[in-house]
């Protein structure tokens, strides 16, 4: 059947039918006009304190806002659910697949949740491609009642990188994703890459905490029923300042919860077209005019397959949870075109009006690629399946899309690459009041002085992965940091206080579940621990030297192309509060 461009919707004419006053209406039920919206953005902006080094190199220590805190979950009261939140179909301009096929796979992957998280653009905006891919993914929730299927935004952050964008599944969730896409992104709106320190610089920032407050806005009006954003790819280009990362939570703590910990497109470098400049997560740049000029050059490479923010121990992500934020890290496909595959993208309709090629004008004529068509040939693409090598372990109490944006928004949240292993629990206690456990994410309060106990039961992966390989986890490394308070700079970079404390050897245990016990020093002072984890294949001193982190991941070349040959997993922290 031939390609058929027209919408089976015709573009909303002026604002999305009813949407407009809908929100404007709720906007005002909270007391919350644009105009307050923005007004609330300035004065987070000026607390953040712009300069023309970054956002804040003199601004005064102000405490970071927290989100509520969520219900106590007992750690076995937890199913963990494999998710997907950055995923891409043909309504992407830069995309392949239908969703039925991203399903089909990611059901052969085992994942029980997955995001459909399309880029911004006219097409998908204006001319129905919002409202078809909802239509789709009405059909698909129908079709597959086991897996969790919702419907996102790859957000163009306004001066900055992309961000992940989940509104939970509602009859307003479609709507609001279009007038968010209209009002707040970047690209649309021509809010991208300014030179850090200009007018343009502050001025942007301020759209984008506009932005996050107005989400936070529609939730609280009862308009949409829950929404997080999720940072992406935070160090690709080197355009996400530490000023602005925390700008963007302070917006609404609720809403910005984090950032993708590893990036996808991990098979970058081994991909049909890969070149002598192909990176793991297609991180192949160096800093611009348009960088943060306080990030090394090795903040533009992974680590171990992991973005720097994450992979330094004692850098940015110990610097944010040192300031007792609740940032949280994810990892995903980011799928586009699967490394490898033999299809190549279809073909556009021609005559009058339609361009040669896979043009984004083609695109934005659509409202969305055509289905991809079927050669001999391996084609160009870096990116794995849903839940074949990234995956996301959320921590929810029950099986639904509530409880997975709120488990994402609470902490309990695991990463690994390349199935490392089958599952793993983590709780934290008082060594003499086993009941007092607390899993990833939340907060165990004691006196001080009281001794503490990591408890990590490993369940090994046992079957082999699609690259016919059984991975093995050669070591866990316990990391410890201590909850100082707000930093005096807000583009601070570094957690002096943060260390691994605990190297431990489990090489011999990974052929059947087991449990590691590990003492803790006892409680003096606020903090919290985290684990990481990895094959073994790979390791060195980190960047900040070896008495922080022996046995660090490695930047591209020491870490191979071959993503199957260092694999990595990482835990969100659980903190200690000492009264």
């Amino acid at each position: 059947m031939p390609f058929d461009p027209r919408p089976e919707q015709p573009a909303p004419t002026g604002g999305a039918p009813s949407v407009t006053e809908e929100q404007r209406g709720a906007s005002a039920r909270s007391g919350l006009s644009r105009r307050s919206f923005l007004g609330a953005s300035v004065a987070a902006t000026v607390a953040v304190g712009a300069t023309a080094q970054g956002l804040g190199s003199a601004a005064s220590a102000q405490a970071a806002p927290l989100p509520s805190a969520s219900a106590v979950v007992a750690p076995d009261a937890i199913s963990w659910l494999v998710f997907d939140h950055h995923v891409h179909s043909v309504y992407s301009h830069d995309a392949k697949y239908p969703m039925t096929t991203i399903l089909d796979q990611a059901q052969r992957f085992a994942v029980d949740a997955i995001a459909f998280t399309e880029h911004s653009n006219k097409g998908h905006a204006n001319v129905g491609g919002v409202f078809n891919a909802a239509r789709e993914i009405d059909t698909a929730r129908a079709a597959r009642p086991d897996m969790l299927v919702l419907q996102g935004l790859e957000w163009y952050i306004p001066g900055a990188e992309h961000a992940t964008v989940l509104i939970a599944p509602g009859p307003q969730t479609t709507l609001v994703l279009r007038r968010f896409e209209l009002d707040h992104d970047g690209k649309l709106n021509g809010w991208e890459k300014p030179r850090p320190g200009t007018e343009d610089a502050a001025e942007w920032l301020v759209h984008a905490t506009d932005g996050i407050a107005w989400l936070g806005a529609q939730k609280r009006a009862g308009v949409i029923d829950d929404v997080i954003v999720l940072a992406n790819h935070p160090s690709r280009l080197g355009i996400d300042s530490p000023g602005e990362l925390r700008a963007w939570q302070d917006a609404d703590p609720e809403v910005f919860v984090g950032m993708e910990g590893a990036p996808g497109a991990q098979a970058g470098a081994i991909a049909a077209n890969a070149t002598e400049r192909s990176r793991r997560g297609e991180y192949e740049n160096t800093a611009s005019e348009f960088s943060f000029p306080g990030y090394p050059a090795e903040a533009y490479l992974t680590h171990g397959g992991f973005d720097w923010t994450t992979a330094v121990v004692g850098g940015m992500w110990d610097s944010l949870l040192s300031e007792g934020r609740r940032w949280w890290i994810t990892t995903n496909s980011d799928l586009h075109l699967k490394e490898s595959d033999a299809t190549r993208v279809g073909d556009f309709p021609t005559g009058p009006g339609w361009e040669a090629g896979a043009t984004l004008a083609n695109f934005n004529r659509a409202g969305r690629r055509p289905d991809p068509i079927a050669t001999d040939t391996p084609q160009n693409g870096a990116d794995f399946w849903p839940g074949e090598f990234s995956r996301t372990h959320v921590g929810a109490v029950d099986r639904s899309s509530a409880s997975l944006l709120d488990a994402i928004r609470a902490g309990r949240v695991w990463v690994d690459h390349g199935h490392l292993v089958a599952g793993l629990s983590v709780v934290l206690r008082a060594t003499d009041q086993p009941e007092t456990g607390v899993t990833l994410g939340g907060t165990l309060t004691v006196a001080s002085g009281t001794a503490l106990e990591l408890v990590v039961d490993v369940t090994p992966t046992t079957t082999p992965t699609s690259r016919g390989t059984t991975p093995r986890l050669a070591h866990l490394d316990l990391i410890r940091g201590r909850v100082t308070g707000p930093v005096a700079d807000r583009d601070e970079q570094r957690a002096p206080g943060t260390r691994v404390v605990e190297m431990l050897d489990v090489t011999d245990r990974s052929d059947s579940p087991f449990r590691v016990v590990v003492p803790l020093e006892p409680a003096a002072e606020d903090g919290y621990v985290r684990l990481r984890g990895s094959d073994g294949q790979v390791h060195g001193v980190g960047p900040l030297g070896a008495e922080i982190d022996s046995r660090a991941p490695q930047p591209y070349p020491v870490s191979p192309a071959d993503p199957w040959a260092d694999t990595w997993l990482y835990t969100n922290p659980i903190f200690i509060s000492v009264t």
